[in-house]
């Protein structure tokens, strides 16, 4: 059976907030995760936030995000940065874990590439999965799960709860 669940959170920054809490519970509960939460900074004025990313479960710090000036709109994802990520997280991935968690499936994955195929990886692994995204890309998370994703409310108790029910 795969465990696999998707959440999705309103509001700018609560999605990655949520899924940095969710992985510091569950290694409280002395469990092991692997992929990466988001942690932005520079959020504080109506600025665009850095995107950080830290590898789990307590590895790098890497700046996903490229300053392409204040006028700019499009994508700020820095291809180069996101490869070290993905790597890094793959390593990682050669140690034993219990869980595997996505901060987005984004635009990146829909398309086949990003974290996509580390995803794979873990549900292969026998992994719990748990990835944040955007309604989106829910559809095509949903496609890539086979129809075998949970969506979860947002929050950390049923995340939790859920997380315990496809593990009793």
């Amino acid at each position: 059976m795969m465990k696999i669940a998707y959440t999705m959170a309103h509001g700018r920054g609560k999605l990655d907030l949520l899924l940095a809490e969710l992985a510091d519970r569950l290694n409280d509960r002395g469990l092991t995760a692997r992929g990466i939460v988001q942690t932005n900074t520079g959020c504080e004025t109506d600025q665009r936030c850095d995107m950080d990313v830290q590898v789990l479960p307590s590895g790098p710090i890497i700046r996903i995000s490229q300053d392409l000036g204040k006028e700019a709109k499009g994508c700020r994802l820095d291809p180069d940065a996101m490869a070290t990520a993905i790597t890094a997280v793959s390593q990682s991935m050669e140690e034993p874990y219990d869980v595997f968690l996505l901060n987005k499936f984004g635009k990146q994955e829909a398309e086949g590439k990003g974290f996509r195929d580390l995803l794979a990886e873990a549900l292969e692994n026998g992994a719990t999965v748990i990835a944040g995204t955007n309604p989106l890309n829910a559809g095509v998370f949903e496609e890539f799960a086979e129809g075998m994703a949970t969506q979860v409310e947002p929050n950390i108790d049923d995340l939790l709860a859920w997380y315990d029910q496809v593990n009793a």
